[in-house]
């Protein structure tokens, strides 16, 4: 299961978001998404676990808790939504 995890603090790097989740069961990738630009990190990151109920034990104990100083929201990623409008038209 894949799981997004937002509001993390400035600090937190791929393996401090890895530490968090595996106490639930085994994380099979963890990462912090980085601004291109500044190389800062944007204060969100994905987790994917394969375990499903693990994953789902995870998200419910870890959604609101303190992580390097601030108050984590976790949740159940979604599919990135695909834009059917037909921006590159030029009128």
């Amino acid at each position: 299961m894949n799981i997004y995890v937002s509001n993390l603090g400035l600090n937190m790097q791929d393996n401090d978001l890895k530490n968090l989740f595996t106490e639930y069961g085994t994380v099979t990738s963890a990462k912090v998404i980085i601004d291109r630009e500044t190389g800062r990190s944007r204060g969100f990151g994905f987790v994917e676990m394969s375990d499903d109920n693990a994953a789902k034990k995870a998200i419910g104990e870890l959604d609101g808790k303190m992580a390097d100083g601030h108050a984590i929201k976790v949740s159940e990623a979604r599919e990135k939504r695909t834009n059917n409008n037909s921006s590159s038209r030029r009128w």
